[in-house]
């Protein structure tokens, strides 16, 4: 982890059986993220409190799968609460069945069937998620109680600041003009691409504007 932290990679914990003790040490050695905070991890117990306690009371930013499906809403709105706004990132966890209708797909060579938009593989657990950027912070707003400016901003500019990132997630001048605007009810309404609109046509096709 230090070699990997001293090149400038960005080194995430996540989907691990590690304990406490052994995530502050990898926090010490470098990790600066987690991945999927809850999610394939040792759960939380009072005499073992795991990855997840260690990783909450770090400085390290957060994932957390904002799907409706990872995390019951009263654990994602607590674990935002604890994060704080810049620390926390809203993803997605999207594989090939997001934002596509109910059916068979692959995660990588692995079988996924997805059922009322939820996947999961053959042993019935989940693989991966169906939701969009968008589906994630309407969720993380609607129905978690987040701040709906805390809730885009750890779905753009934190991930970006993460990643060392300064012309995306932000809008001012400089900056990369990918922009998606959504509607009251936050639900896609148009998209902005390096500065130019893009909409689309019947048929499938897309068009960009100026």
């Amino acid at each position: 982890m230090e070699h990997l932290a001293e090149a400038g990679v960005v080194v995430a914990l996540g989907h691990t059986d590690a304990t406490y003790e052994q995530t502050r040490e990898a926090l010490r050695r470098g990790a600066r993220a987690g991945t999927h905070l809850f999610n394939a991890m040792r759960p939380v117990h009072h005499r073992d409190p795991g990855p997840v306690v260690a990783l909450l009371e770090s400085d390290a930013v957060v994932e957390l799968i904002a799907d409706g499906v990872h995390l019951h809403p009263a654990v994602l709105a607590a674990a935002a609460r604890a994060l704080g706004p810049e620390r926390t990132v809203l993803i997605t966890d999207a594989m090939a069945g997001a934002g596509m209708p109910d059916g068979s797909y692959r995660l990588g060579d692995r079988a996924v069937t997805v059922t009322a938009g939820v996947a999961t593989g053959a042993n019935g657990a989940i693989a991966g998620s169906t939701a969009t950027l968008a589906d994630a912070v309407r969720f993380a707003v609607t129905v978690a109680g987040a701040p709906l400016q805390a809730a885009v901003a750890a779905a753009t500019r934190v991930p970006a600041d993460l990643l060392g990132l300064d012309d995306v997630g932000r809008l001012r001048p400089g900056a990369r003009a990918d922009v998606t605007l959504l509607s009251p009810d936050l639900r896609p309404a148009g998209v902005v691409f390096r500065g130019r609109w893009a909409r689309s046509l019947p048929g499938g096709g897309a068009r960009a504007d100026r």
